[in-house]
């Protein structure tokens, strides 16, 4: 799909590539320091501990290493400048950018101060500061722009009028031209949608609607083809320009951005071999004995000059100095002593203003979770595919189950309690295991979404977590009652037991469901999860059920797995069951001594 230019004409000169002899950039004038917030970076160090080894090999285990992947980091920036964090991949820049943003965690040890305004940040204030668009983009594939961007600003926004709110979502579509597909569904691999070019800018704009001052992009052109790239790159320039502190990584950026950038940062193993404006990476790597070659791609010479080359241990060895170097001389140059006095300058400094947070009036825990419920509501009701999962996926095993057993025998003599109790595991053990398929398959999505969303402040995880709960309430009730009208009324039934039947059926669905939800917050990893499910829906049927050992003779580590089979649902499905239709007089008393088996 095309992309449609999104950016006027450039006046004034002010972002026009200059094309030639890289030298001629030394007459060019660096961006004026005009101002008022401040961004700084003072001595960031992260490292990390681990164990290397199997973990089935205790002396491995007790070996525990530290590797270091910031070091000593210091960088400044003011609002209406952009900075560019150029490196190979592994030297730090993601990194660099979650320790800045606060969005490193507990695992390892961070060390150093981020000042805002001179002012050092506490740990809660991060999330209400910045603005970060990650790498990837997370977004509801049955929405489209439009509604994707109105319920970002219904969970932002609060005391505004909708009119008002619609009028700040069109004039940010409008500003990143995303009117052309504002009706259009955002898509996915499975179905067409917007192309990965308007899926990054509609990223972008879901954060404009907070009015962020600080705006970090974790390698914003990826998958992008070269002019969309450069369409992305030069709209957030502009952004920088209107008073905002802009940051991003990249990836061999075209020569024809080098001057677009106000300060331009290398990274190298972590370490920071260069920060500084255009002209004065052009004079310090000059000064160094490496001049850019006329005609060449600054960004490709200075990557090449800084990068280590692992091919061979000598060539590693090599660059390696090379890069040791060149980092020695930038941290003896007056381009890092300036970064640092301008640093403890603005620490010092009762002129500057307070520190610049985002849109902080959000609106109340009620009404972000209505919002959710909505949002997420209304994804699933378009996805035709999940919808038709849902409700018949029950329905296609029961009807696998009475495939089997047909009709049932009365007399016990010709299996009447075998068939019973068979059909008993099938349906108690199929439908939290539906349930635990329903949240492997769906959920995952939507946790993505919230864990970005939530480090945005936008709200709280367990609300997200809530409103999937609640939304798939009906969904699973009208599942089961599909199933059940099919599985009993073809099993000589009687009209007052069917609500037993499906309440009995519908109470482990639900619980299976939940249950991997939880498991789904404490694993990543969907394939992890999904076996562990299995594993638990069958530990569920042979222990939790009561009918392959009794309860007293269960190991108390085992007696858990009842929380998908308790006593009373599968009492209760018992009872339905034994006047399903006209039993004889053992049978009944067989099925009774079951019942007293069940924990």
């Amino acid at each position: 799909m095309s992309e449609l230019p999104f950016l006027t004409p450039v006046e004034s000169g002010e972002l026009q590539v200059h094309r030639g002899s890289w030298s001629s950039l030394k007459g060019l004038p660096a961006a004026a320091s005009t101002s008022r917030h401040s961004l700084g970076v003072f001595h960031s160090s992260y490292s990390v501990s681990y164990h290397v080894g199997p973990w089935w090999d205790i002396a491995s285990c007790q070996k525990k290493w530290t590797r270091q992947i910031l070091k000593d980091i210091s960088l400044y920036i003011e609002s209406g400048q952009i900075m560019c964090i150029l490196g190979s991949s592994g030297s730090g820049k993601t990194t660099l950018l979650d320790a800045m943003s606060g969005r490193l965690g507990s695992k390892g040890t961070l060390l150093g101060e981020v000042f805002v305004n001179g002012q050092a940040l506490r740990r809660e204030q991060f999330q209400d500061c910045f603005s970060y668009v990650l790498q990837s983009d997370t977004l509801l594939s049955s929405l489209t722009v439009r509604e994707t961007l109105l319920y970002t600003a219904l969970l932002a926004i609060r005391g505004s009028s909708p009119n008002i709110i619609q009028k700040k979502v069109e004039a940010v579509m409008a500003e990143l031209s995303l009117n052309h597909v504002a009706d259009r569904l955002i898509g996915n691999y499975n179905f067409g949608g917007i192309s990965s070019g308007e899926r990054r800018r509609v990223s972008i704009a879901a954060q404009l609607l907070q009015d962020p001052k600080v705006m970090l992009f974790d390698e914003p052109t990826t998958g992008l083809d070269c002019m969309t790239a450069n369409q992305i790159v030069v709209f957030l320039v502009e952004l920088a320009r209107r008073d905002r502190i802009v940051i991003l990584t990249i990836h061999q950026p075209r020569s024809e951005l080098f001057q677009l950038f106000d300060k331009i940062a290398i990274l190298s193993y972590g370490e920071l071999v260069f920060c500084g404006t255009p002209v004065e990476m052009l004079d310090f790597f000059s000064g160094c004995g490496y001049p850019c070659p006329e005609h060449s791609n600054p960004f490709d010479f200075y990557m090449d000059l800084t990068s280590v080359d692992t091919q061979s241990k000598e060539r590693e060895i090599e660059t390696y100095r090379r890069v040791q170097l060149i980092e020695s001389a930038y941290k003896e140059s007056a381009i890092y002593r300036k970064t640092l006095e301008d640093i403890e300058r603005t620490k010092h400094l009762k002129t500057l203003p307070m520190i610049p947070f985002k849109t902080r009036d959000s609106p109340g825990v009620l009404s972000k979770l209505w919002v959710l419920l909505r949002r997420v509501m209304k994804n699933l009701m378009r996805n035709k595919l999940v919808v038709t999962m849902r409700l018949t996926q029950n329905l296609i095993m029961g009807l696998f189950i009475i495939f089997f057993l047909l009709r049932l025998q009365n007399d016990v003599l010709k299996g009447a309690i075998q068939d019973r109790v068979g059909l008993l595991y099938q349906f108690v053990g199929a439908t939290p295991y539906t349930g635990m398929l329903n949240a492997v398959n769906l959920f995952p999505v939507l946790r993505a979404i919230s864990d970005q969303e939530s480090q945005d402040g936008l709200y709280q995880k367990w609300q997200m977590l809530l409103a999937y709960m609640l939304h798939v309430l009906p969904f699973s009730a009208l599942a089961i009652m599909i199933f059940s009208s099919v599985c009993y009324w073809a099993l000589y039934p009687e009209a007052a037991r069917f609500g037993y039947f499906s309440a009995a059926l519908l109470a482990p669905h639900i619980i299976g469901e939940f249950l991997t939800l939880v498991l789904l917050g404490v694993i990543q990893d969907p394939n992890v999860v999904n076996s562990v499910v299995a594993l638990l829906s069958i530990a569920g049927v042979l222990v939790g059920s009561g009918f392959v050992r009794t309860w007293k003779k269960c190991p108390s580590l085992l007696k858990s797995s009842a929380i998908l089979h308790s006593k009373n649902i599968v009492l209760k499905f018992l009872w339905s069951m034994s006047s399903m239709d006209r039993i004889s007089l053992a049978a009944q008393m067989l099925l009774c001594q079951l019942i007293q088996c069940v924990p």
